[in-house]
């Protein structure tokens, strides 16, 4: 037993609150009524604070909850205050997005170290959303991994003034340390009715809402027995049929594969899958690459996506990634075009060793391609991340990969190689200051001489002010068969500074001034500068969720290679060794995502390389929630460059319906035509979830050529039916 006074949480500059999560004997139904006598023994929490429009006063509209107890699972009720019963719901999924809709989110710091945390969230109509943190919830971007998966349960009533939530998590669904007695944990939500996001921890606006330096604590009056988490098999089975009308063929296969995962104490999970299929995964998304430089695309699979920040998360974003994930089971035919490389099998280990110290180990093996002269590859990630000081880390990771043949058409350079490194991820217990330092070296045949990368950065972010500075050195010789990056040879050094205002204004939140610069210098030709981009950016945010923004942006670049912008077939690159000055400006504006109807619009011009270039980018969306969402998207890019170069009009057209007929059933047709690649798409895929976690998929895809009269080129049909079985 702990002693009766709660132990205070460590929030900087914020009020300490913490409650007792008390243990109870005898089932509570989970219906959302809270009518069972178990709950009287639990006390409410309150005093929920505005994180915007303001952060400095209590919510308007206030939230209560309470928490207890049994042997297996963890209860918690929650209240809330309500302007009415107009909630923004656009769908029915599982894990929804919580953009622009109404939702309660609970976050669970199990081993208290301010950097991982579970997340559980739900909205008035009781749809569930689940999540792994990482990173110290710093970031919308890389910290937020909503391909986890567990099983919850939740219920919620719609009253006239407020709406409950009542929420059954078993304790098995947690990875966490039995001999501590107490967690962090933190609550908020949205109010779209009364436009305001409020949160149990006072956090700064400045700071993204569920930080995890603002957290309360949960001080269980019993100790936790050890986790048992469940022995879970994933079987699937899938039927597809493929036509091919370039090279015509038209084949049927039938295939049994699974995954397993097998939990290892009370903090590691052991996940293996023997030949995957990711037949019922989201298409890509279609982009127009107007750059010199390859374009990452975000991982969708779901095996690569859990604890993915252990293996992802090293290096500088969009710069050198070490570990990229769809390097694996991802690859080109000799034309060029993105196939599927079957994966044989995999396996993952990852989680705690102990409260401080974090283990990721990744081995695949990939199919090989004779056809496509793509080799049977062995893939390993190894990494360690230790905790230092309040929240941050010292990391080390060593990744190799390997053909597992000698093959004719693999290079000596291509057949294995390696890189190791470690780094510091510094945050402060403020999360005032963040940054990073690192250190690669890659082990490759043939090249070894620079074969390093290191980098440094450092941000500071208070209410007004942010500032960040970086460094960045990229060895020629440095490789990574398993990463991405674009480029090598450089020196790479970009300031940042932002200021922003909060205007006692009725209608708007905030502006913000951004000014942002980098500069790339090339070390094999006297450190010539080679790329320079200054971007000065004035935005508006609006109290009503609208965006008003102007960037300008000017840039210098010497190509070192010639390219042509446009990816044309017939196309004449722009010469290399010249250097080119080209300004555009650019105004956007996003409306009110509150709305049934709304639109993200971005309109710019300007010079372009030795020519001009027009911009134009719409998303239109428009919902009958939460059944139906229909959007689209309709970007053209004229691009003009004098004779003999290319010019060209460039579209992307992708419409999209999304149907939610209930909770478990779901049909998402996508269609995209993309004139840079001359290819027309359309994606269709009927989702029923029969079971928790268990799913029939039936997906179409097709695809044709727009040159030719959008003529066939590949056309199938999959069947997929996975089940979720807990032992």
């Amino acid at each position: 037993m702990i002693c009766s006074t709660l132990i205070a949480s460590v929030v900087i500059g914020q009020e300490e609150k913490g409650l007792f999560v008390n243990s109870i004997k005898g089932a509570i139904e989970i219906d959302g009524l809270s009518k069972e006598i178990q709950w009287d023994k639990a006390k409410w929490s309150n005093s929920f604070w505005m994180w915007r429009p303001t952060d400095s006063i209590q919510a308007n509209k206030q939230t209560r909850f309470k928490m207890l107890r049994d042997e297996k699972n963890l209860y918690i009720l929650i209240e809330a205050d309500i302007n009415g019963i107009n909630f923004t719901t656009p769908n029915l999924k599982r894990d929804f997005n919580t953009y622009g809709a109404d939702y309660i989110t609970l976050l669970f710091d199990t081993f208290n170290d301010a950097t991982n945390a579970f997340s559980f969230a739900t909205n008035p109509l009781g749809l569930k959303a689940d999540g792994l943190i990482s990173g110290g919830n710093q970031s919308y971007r890389s910290d937020r991994n909503y391909s986890w998966d567990t099983k919850w349960e939740v219920e919620t009533k719609i009253e006239e003034t407020y709406y409950t939530a009542e929420i059954k998590i078993p304790f098995s669904s947690f990875f966490y340390d039995n001999t501590q007695t107490s967690w962090r944990f933190n609550i908020y939500r949205r109010n779209t009715q009364g436009n305001e996001h409020s949160i149990w921890i006072r956090t700064p606006q400045n700071q993204t809402i569920g930080n995890l330096a603002f957290m309360g604590e949960m001080a269980f009056k019993e100790p936790l027995k050890k986790a048992r988490n469940p022995l879970s098999f994933i079987p699937y089975l899938s039927a597809s049929s493929q036509k091919d009308f370039i090279e015509p063929s038209q084949n049927s296969s039938f295939s049994l594969g699974g995954d397993v995962k097998v939990p290892i104490g009370n903090a590691l999970n052991l996940d293996l899958t023997i030949n995957p299929d990711f037949s019922q995964v989201e298409v890509d998304d279609q982009v127009v690459n107007l750059t010199r430089f390859a374009i990452s695309l975000p991982e969708k699979r779901q095996f690569f996506t859990q604890n993915d920040d252990l293996f992802k998360d090293f290096g500088a974003f969009g710069d050198v990634t070490p570990f990229f994930s769809r390097r694996i089971g991802v690859a080109e035919d000799l034309d060029g075009n993105t196939i599927e490389n079957k994966i044989i099998a995999g396996a993952r280990l990852s989680g705690k060793l102990n409260s401080n110290l974090r283990l990721g180990f990744l081995n695949v093996l990939t199919e090989e391609d004779i056809k496509n002269e793509i080799p049977s590859n062995l893939n390993t990630v190894f990494t360690l991340r230790q905790k230092v000081f309040d929240r941050s880390n010292v990391s080390f990771f060593l990744i190799d990969r390997r053909t597992m043949d000698n093959y004719s058409f693999v290079t000596k350079e291509e057949e294995k190689n390696s890189v190791t490194g470690i780094e510091y991820n510094l945050a402060s217990k403020d999360s005032k200051w963040s940054g990073r330092a690192f250190f690669h070296k890659s082990f490759t045949e043939g090249l070894d001489e620079d074969d390093v990368i290191s980098g440094i950065n450092l941000e500071r972010n208070t209410l007004n002010n942010r500032m960040l500075m970086e460094i960045i050195h990229g060895g020629e010789d440095f490789r990574s068969n398993l990463g991405f990056y674009r480029r090598t040879g450089f020196l790479k050094l970009s300031p940042e500074y932002t200021y922003r205002i909060y205007p006692k204004n009725p209608n708007v939140n905030s502006y913000e001034f951004s000014e942002r610069s980098f500069f790339v210098l090339d070390p094999s030709i006297d450190y010539k500068l080679t790329d320079r981009w200054f971007i000065t950016s004035i935005q508006k945010r609006y109290l009503n969720n609208t965006n008003l923004s102007l960037r300008v942006t000017n840039r210098q670049e010497y190509l070192i290679n010639g390219f042509d912008p446009t990816r044309s077939d017939d196309g004449i690159s722009l010469p290399s060794n010249t250097t080119y000055d080209f300004t555009d400006v650019q105004i956007s504006y996003r409306s009110d995502q509150r709305k049934r109807f709304n639109f993200n619009s971005k309109l710019s011009y300007g010079s372009f390389y030795n020519g001009t270039k027009l911009s134009i980018e719409n998303e239109l969306n428009w919902r009958k929630q939460p059944i139906f969402n229909a959007s689209v998207i309709v970007n053209f890019n004229d691009i003009k460059l004098p004779e003999p170069f290319s010019s060209k009009n460039i579209w992307l057209i992708s419409p999209k319906l999304d149907f939610t007929f209930s909770k478990t059933l779901f049909w998402t047709t996508f269609v995209q035509y993309n004139s840079q690649k001359e290819n027309l798409g359309v994606n269709s895929r009927l989702q029923w979830r029969f079971a928790p976690l268990s799913d029939l998929f039936i997906v179409y895809n097709d695809n044709y050529l727009s040159t030719d009269n959008f003529s066939p080129r590949y056309r199938s049909f999959n069947l997929k039916l996975t089940y979720w079985l807990n032992i």
